[in-house]
């Protein structure tokens, strides 16, 4: 049998899949030609010992009739095909599947010498082939055998669809394709080598070295004596044997806070809400929560408003709440930076999710509600102990009444829709809080904290209560998906000017829209330009302008805001449009279109798709730019 090992070492590297390469395709097809050679002097065929050798090396092509070839072949066929099926991920994979241990060159590439164009021809239509297709194009071609033997040894070897195989060979097959199988084109015993990548092999054995060395240090600091550099060291114990970090892990240290606290507090913030919910006695559900705080596993969902630290609690945690809600246990805690949510299945099915959201330097009407369960697209809150009503109200009906919203014992609403998924803008619904005598519209942006919307002067917002507030919001709320899962602590709109439209087109408002986060930084200011509209509800406003990091119509730079647009009139003329706050004295535009005007509002004919650079002149005698 030792005798045919170069042809069936060209059988399995024929058989093999050509996506392997030729220098694996050589070692492969070694290895599974060795590893298929019967092991010991005894070895039997089907329980037979072969008989002796013919003179012929077979009695046919390639020893076809001599019974220990037909079986040597069989077993390299088998691990051929195994080499070429693709790796399942939860399978195990087997030994032809695996780069071979033996033989192995280090530093060299072998592949057989390179043949002709009707070489090359000819391993193109192999490689267009599957696996038992050049199985049986092979034992066509190369060994001789008739079409019912290909059949046979196909099965025998485990190919799927043996006839299918034959058929597809047959197709492939051209007058001169078993010359060519000979040739040394296909010769994996008769080689050339070819020296590796040098300069990436170097590459490996630099990063090689750096990682023993590495590793020989990390070794001698593990081999300290003590506790590493010794007990007189600044650092504490490690994470798992600091004392404030195992006490944060403990449920019977969480704190808790009475019902009535809030009563005689005189912080109104999340530090102020009571421990609420059926299940803030479950031990084990707080152990949970707190062990995926602060390991979570990696089938955990995580999620964390930007700029909002994910890492475990800086000490025993606030329980805000602990209860069955829907199909989840939810379990709410707060550690004076932020307000992490832990939800579970009830169903024991292991599915965990874990909600970060910064909440540092609430007062009474940022923390005046939480999300505390999603479904599909409903959501629930959980209101602060000081909210005495909750109800709904649609911001794109600004005449329609607040719809009631139920809430239980511990202030966990009703479901209601949720904005936050919504795709299309036909209607905003928000949480409109009654918290003494101040009602509150909150918006639901896609994270844990809800926003608080206003209205006002940057320097005076206030919550949005009047009719006048409401219509203005009408047509800005479908522009809240911009600020949407960024942070957004509240969202103010500031009218800061109307304007008379040419040709008796009516009143436009000039709004200025400010997005406000809890980290400080990343706010974000939309400039409006609202048209008349007599559809209802109105579309929203179209943006003149935006920027981001921008003091703009903030707290810090109240005032000086300018903005501009190219609006057509009903008639089909068009116009630059410009508007500033009350600070402006005259406005200019140069570049694609020219004018002047006094005051603070300025309207010049233009053309389609003009451009122009605004600027405007303010008390003092001072120059700004448009909002950008």
């Amino acid at each position: 049998m030792v005798e045919h090992y170069p042809r069936l070492v060209r059988i399995a590297y024929l058989v093999l899949p050509p996506s392997l390469g030729r220098n694996r395709r050589v070692l492969t097809a070694h290895a599974l030609v060795q590893r298929s050679l019967p092991r010991g002097r005894t070895a039997t065929v089907d329980g037979v010992l072969p008989g002796p050798r013919r003179a012929d090396g077979g009695g046919g092509p390639g020893g076809a009739r001599n019974p220990g070839y037909t079986y040597v072949r069989a077993r390299v066929l088998r691990q051929a095909l195994d080499a070429g099926r693709p790796l399942l991920r939860l399978a195990r994979p087997r030994r032809a599947q695996l780069p071979p241990v033996l033989p192995r060159v280090w530093g060299l590439r072998l592949f057989p010498r390179s043949g002709g164009a009707d070489e090359l021809a000819l391993d193109q239509r192999l490689s267009a082939l599957s696996g038992p297709a050049r199985a049986a194009f092979v034992l066509r071609g190369l060994e001789g055998l008739a079409d019912a033997d290909v059949e046979r040894t196909l099965g025998a070897a485990g190919a799927d669809d043996p006839a299918g195989a034959l058929a597809r060979a047959v197709a492939a097959e051209t007058p001169e394709s078993g010359a060519l199988l000979r040739s040394a084109e296909f010769d994996p015993c008769s080689l050339q080598a070819r020296p590796t990548d040098l300069m990436r092999r170097r590459q490996h054995a630099k990063a090689a070295l750096a990682a023993t060395a590495a590793l020989l240090v990390c070794a001698a600091f593990l081999g300290l004596p003590g506790d590493g550099w010794g007990p007189g060291g600044a650092a504490a114990p490690s994470y798992a044997r600091n004392p404030m970090a195992q006490a944060a892990l403990d449920p019977a240290k969480v704190r808790r806070v009475a019902p009535a606290f809030w009563e005689g507090s005189a912080r109104t913030d999340f530090s102020a809400w009571p421990t609420r919910g059926a299940l803030a006695g479950d031990t084990g559900l707080l152990r949970r929560a707190l062990a995926v705080w602060a390991r979570p596993g990696r089938t955990v969902q995580v999620s964390a408003t930007p700029g909002t630290p994910s890492g475990p609690p800086m000490g025993s945690p606030q329980l805000l709440y602990a209860g069955r809600v829907d199909a989840v246990r939810v379990v709410l805690l707060y550690d004076g930076l932020r307000v992490v949510r832990y939800a579970e299945a009830t169903d024991g099915g292991g599915a965990a999710g874990l909600d970060f959201a910064r909440v540092d330097g609430a007062d009474g009407s940022a923390s005046g509600a939480l999300v505390l369960a999603r479904s599909d697209s409903d959501v629930r809150f959980l209101t602060a102990p000081w909210v005495t009503r909750t109800s709904v109200r649609d911001l794109r009906d600004p005449e329609a009444p607040a719809r009631p919203l139920g809430r239980d014992a511990d202030g966990v609403t009703d479901p209601m829709d949720s904005p936050a998924t919504a795709r299309d803008c036909g209607s905003w619904d928000t949480l409109d809080v009654r918290d003494g005598s101040h009602d509150r519209l909150l918006t639901d942006l896609g994270e844990l904290t809800p926003a608080r919307l206003t209205s006002g002067p940057p320097s005076s917002p206030s919550d949005v209560s009047s009719a006048q507030d409401r219509v203005v919001w009408a047509r800005t709320a479908c522009l809240l998906p911009t600020v949407r899962s960024h942070g957004v602590r509240s969202v103010n709109s500031w009218a800061f000017a109307r304007q008379t439209l040419p040709e008796a087109n009516g009143t436009a408002e000039w709004l200025c829209t400010r997005a406000e986060t809890w980290r400080g930084t990343g706010s974000r200011v939309l400039a409006q330009f609202q048209p008349p509209s007599a559809t209802k509800p109105a579309p929203a406003g179209a943006i003149a302008a935006r920027a981001e990091d921008s003091p703009a119509c903030g707290a810090r730079e109240p005032r000086a805001v300018l903005a501009g647009v190219l609006w057509k009139s009903r008639g089909g003329q068009w116009y630059v449009l410009a508007a500033g706050s009350e600070e402006f004295r005259s406005l200019t535009v140069s570049g694609g279109v020219k004018g002047t005007a006094k005051g603070r509002m300025l309207a010049v004919r233009a053309s389609a798709g003009a451009r122009a650079e605004l600027k405007g002149a303010v008390e003092g005698g001072g120059s700004v730019g448009a909002l950008r």
